[in-house]
């Protein structure tokens, strides 16, 4: 890595409206460097990268590249200029091919009146072989969240760029994904590429950044080299007070019940899952650890019966569980939050108080039927001083919430129909550290109220630093679970990738 500088945004403002979403920030890459940019869901981040990307203009500042001042007009432009952007939410074409998806761009701009599709599946296996054993034949929408993401960072490789945005990129990777993932950053900046790499993870930064900036309410805080400070230092800067707790504490042996809130016994759907049996003990929040593909999810929609036919029993609070789809299970007080929060968590595009009531019209309806917002604002807004939700007004729609707050309206939907337990799969991804300080507390504070809570997360801190427990899944089977001081990462990830694994 050397000195000079590629990139420079110098003093570079913008509004939305009265809304100011960045006050004269500055921010410099280097040649060959993999930079961090942090801060919370709200703090400028995306829309400094969508100016430097062309989708926004600055209302004012400049942006320099190799010194020369450049008005960056559209995401075509800046391709010209060297610049790739991968974005968070993913934006594929579900219905054409990998090796289409990949090569869109030079297709759009191509003057040929026919495709070489050999060539082009040719093309795409070269790059794919770098990331992933993906068919460049495959159909996109066949293919899992986190191989779409693998196929977003593929297509931008395929670009000539001398600039590399990675937005959340291993937000839907595996661990061995991601690590390959690093592997290929590490590569390109010894090429002279240079990577903006966007993520609220810590490990992440400190272990594959050179320099990381902080942006806080559209402000440019700090700029530090990773090597002179550390994670603790970069999320205080985030969040603009000392954070000392990550997670609230654990429940004590002394409030530990012998009552059982959810009993599965032997639960089989005789493919993705086997014999699936165990416990949620009253106050208690129980962890579901494994890789990716393990069955985690699958287990917990077969509960809640959501994608498949099941067998075995069920028991909630000491009575027979056996709702015939979802719809019974949440009249029976069981509800699921998706790891797809804006697939399936909630509804972009209607208003905030609407999301929060989706779950069961009756409540904010008349007798005969009628819907009424006043009973939905009431709703959502008691729910929404309870999960201290920010917000404009109660009917913009959820969309114009960051991240963070966007999970606390799912989380109220799910407290809308007073359940008895709740099911969320990875509860955080996506969320800044702010935001995950104040969902974990939430969590706590359900469980101790006497709901039942389930969490699947593929970070293994927060499963250690949120959870009672953590029972781990290895090929659609219980392999384990650890408590107390056997909750260690060595001894999760054995029980999740190997036979010989540790007894808990």
């Amino acid at each position: 890595m050397t000195d000079d500088l590629l990139l420079k945004i110098a003093r570079v403002s913008k509004s939305f409206g009265p809304v100011r979403a960045l006050t004269e920030v500055n921010f410099d890459l280097r040649k060959g460097e993999i930079h961090a940019l942090a801060g919370e869901n709200g703090a400028g981040k995306s829309t400094l990268m969508n100016i430097i990307d062309g989708i926004l203009q600055p209302d004012s500042g400049e942006i320099l590249i190799d010194g020369v001042p450049q008005k960056i007009t559209s995401p075509t432009r800046a391709q010209q200029l060297g610049i790739g952007f991968v974005h968070q939410e993913i934006a594929l074409c579900p219905d054409v091919s990998v090796a289409e998806n990949i090569f869109m761009s030079a297709t759009n701009v191509s003057r040929t009146f026919t495709m070489d599709y050999r060539g082009l599946h040719d093309k795409a296996a070269e790059v794919l072989g770098r990331l992933c054993a993906i068919s460049p034949a495959t159909m996109v929408r066949d293919l899992s969240i986190s191989n779409q993401q693998l196929i977003e960072i593929a297509k931008a490789l395929t670009l000539d760029c001398r600039v590399l945005i990675l937005d959340e990129p291993t937000a839907a990777l595996t661990e061995k994904e991601a690590q390959i993932l690093f592997g290929i950053m590490r590569d390109l900046a010894d090429r002279g590429i240079s990577i903006i790499y966007i993520s609220h993870r810590m490990v992440e930064i400190f272990d594959n950044c050179d320099r990381v900036t902080v942006l806080r309410d559209g402000q440019h805080i700090t700029t530090q080299n990773v090597a002179d400070i550390g994670p603790g230092d970069v999320v205080n800067a985030m969040v603009g007070r000392v954070i000392d707790d990550l997670y609230p504490d654990k429940l004590s042996e002394v409030d530990r019940s012998d009552e059982v809130i959810l009993d599965v016994r032997q639960l089989t759907d005789g493919n993705r899952f086997h014999d699936v049996s165990f416990q949620l003990e009253r106050g208690e929040i129980l962890g579901i650890g494994g890789l990716i593909g393990s069955g985690r999810s699958e287990i917990v929609k077969g509960v809640c019966r959501l994608e498949c036919d099941v067998s075995g029993e069920t028991f909630l609070n000491g009575q027979p569980l056996a709702p015939k789809d979802y719809q019974e299970c949440i009249d029976c007080g069981v509800v699921y939050l998706s790891e797809d929060r804006k697939g399936d968590g909630i509804f972009l595009d209607m208003a905030i108080s609407a999301n929060v009531s989706a779950l069961n019209l009756s409540q904010v309806s008349s007798r005969t039927g009628i819907l009424s917002g006043t009973a939905e604002d009431d709703q959502a807004g008691s729910l929404g001083r309870k999960l201290n939700l920010k917000y404009g007004r109660l009917s913009d729609p959820i969309s114009s919430l960051p991240g963070g707050n966007q999970q606390k309206v799912a989380i109220a939907k799910m407290l809308s129909v007073d359940p008895k337990l709740i099911i969320l799969d990875e509860p955080t991804r996506g969320v800044d550290v702010g935001a995950k300080v104040e969902i974990h507390r939430i969590l706590r504070e359900l469980a101790s109220s006497g709901v039942g809570i389930v969490v699947i997360s593929s970070e293994l801190p927060e499963l250690i630093g949120l959870c009672d427990r953590v029972m781990v899944v290895r090929e659609g089977r219980i392999s384990g679970d650890v408590r107390g001081a056997t909750m260690t990462e060595e001894n999760i990830m054995q029980l999740a990738s190997v036979t010989d694994a540790p007894a808990a």
